[in-house]
């Protein structure tokens, strides 16, 4: 690893625990800060207490542990009381150290962990799972099994049969399944949705999404990278950029449109030569209705940092969104039309409704990446209160990516892989099991 990218992992990931930590320690004052600031009422959970999560994964060196830690604590709704943060022991245990964490409730492995913490009165409620893909099939399962919610990052699994077996599993144990694709907490992708259900754009004609970036643009797992080593690795990976940012670039659309895949046409590769997963991707697609679709993501795009794009265009209009500049979302009204483009900035209470929940502060107040991330979490927070209270939760607490749309993102990789391979359109539809 050079010495400019391991100062930046350092500083990088040492300020995300930083506020993690800051967030926890200062959690009344947080509390009251958003009930002062905020546009939107306090939203009361339906249990008298927080949530209690563990987490298996996001030890010392960790990008993603980090960030799942300060999303659950930005809201001072949920409370992490024990983990299993790595495949050493001791590793595990100095990262549980870390974070002022009871010893005993520290494992080595997340079998211990899942088995101890069903037979205690004040165990967790839920697990959040942040290691490598290819153990998140067998520690979601082994926690559904025993009565636990499960937050997940993506992607769900590295097979489909594994996908389709835990969709399966959340049903027969009656769980809460919430999958990380953050991209959809931000506000104004929820009005961009908002936008499309309200018919502002028309009937849909084409979706454009796009997700370039650089950093893989050599070869950093070769130079000790962390990150790149087990995500360029199959065993451990599965898919290269397919399922690293590719499934994030599918769900958005999928989100925004509520438009379903239907068929494609892929050219998935491999541009830096010896890597052993794809690390670039273009898809030419047809959605539900004769929708056109192009999607393209790129891991080695020189220059590039997280430039999640999604444009949609229709009948009447379309709409630009980049996660790069979260807070600004275009209408792009006719250009033959006399009505001028609109730009729908954060914070504004003429969003739709269905948004002001997962607005955090007023407008000209930036909310980022954390904030998007969080809002995920709160949904899932509180889907999971309402669960055990034994009460329905509210319409914006059901909205977070669930195991279905995990078993969908599986299913896009495999089906992108399979045209890729044949040179040929193939079918992309699926529907997940579901009770």
């Amino acid at each position: 690893m050079s010495i400019r990218t391991s100062v930046l992992a350092f500083l990088f990931g040492g300020a995300l625990e930083a506020v993690s930590r800051l967030l926890v320690a200062t959690r009344p004052f947080a509390l009251f800060f958003r009930t002062l600031v905020s546009p939107t009422p306090k939203l009361f959970m339906a249990l008298d207490r927080t949530i209690r999560y563990g987490m298996v994964g996001g030890g010392p060196g960790a990008f993603i542990g980090a960030v799942h830690r300060s999303a659950a604590a930005l809201d001072g709704e949920m409370d992490l009381v024990a983990g299993a943060f790595s495949s050493d022991p001791e590793k595990s245990q100095d990262q549980g150290d870390s974070l002022h964490l009871d010893p005993d409730r520290v494992y080595d492995t997340y079998e211990e962990m899942a088995d101890a913490e069903a037979e205690r009165p004040d165990g967790i409620d839920v697990v959040s799972i942040v290691t490598p893909n290819f153990l998140h099939h067998d520690v979601a399962r082994t926690f559904i099994d025993r009565g636990f919610h499960v937050i997940c990052d993506k992607p769900m699994t590295t097979t489909l049969e594994d996908a389709e077996d835990l969709c399966r599993r959340v049903d027969e144990q009656d769980v809460v399944f919430c999958l990380t694709h953050n991209y959809a907490g931000y506000p104004l992708v929820k009005q961009a949705r908002a936008l499309v259900e309200q018919g502002r754009l028309g009937d849909l004609r084409k979706i454009v999404v796009e997700y370039p970036q650089g950093w893989l643009n050599r070869r950093l797992e070769e130079e000790g990278n962390k990150q790149a080593s087990w995500r360029t690795d199959p065993e451990k990976a599965g898919a290269g950029a397919l399922g690293d940012i590719g499934t994030h670039a599918e769900h958005l659309a999928r989100y925004v449109t509520g438009l379903s895949l239907e068929r494609m046409c892929a050219d998935v590769g491999t541009v830096v030569e010896g890597r052993p997963v794809d690390d670039d991707a273009s898809i030419l697609a047809r959605y539900e209705g004769g929708v056109r679709g192009l999607l393209h993501f790129s891991q080695i795009s020189a220059g590039e940092e997280n430039n999640l794009r999604l444009r949609v265009y229709g009948t009447e209009a379309g709409l630009d969104w980049r996660q790069e500049d979260p807070h600004r979302l275009t209408l792009l009204t006719d250009i033959n039309g006399e009505a001028p483009q609109q730009i729908f900035s954060h914070g504004r209470a003429s969003l739709a409704d269905s948004v002001q929940p997962f607005i955090r502060t007023p407008q000209g107040h930036p909310e980022g990446f954390i904030e998007a991330f969080a809002n995920i979490y709160r949904s899932a927070a509180h889907a999971i209160a309402a669960h055990e209270a034994g009460v329905e939760p509210e319409p914006w607490a059901r909205d977070f990516p669930t195991v279905q749309d995990g078993a969908a993102g599986v299913h896009f990789i495999h089906t992108a892989l399979e045209s890729s391979e044949q040179e040929a359109w193939v079918d992309a539809a699926y529907t997940a099991p579901h009770a």
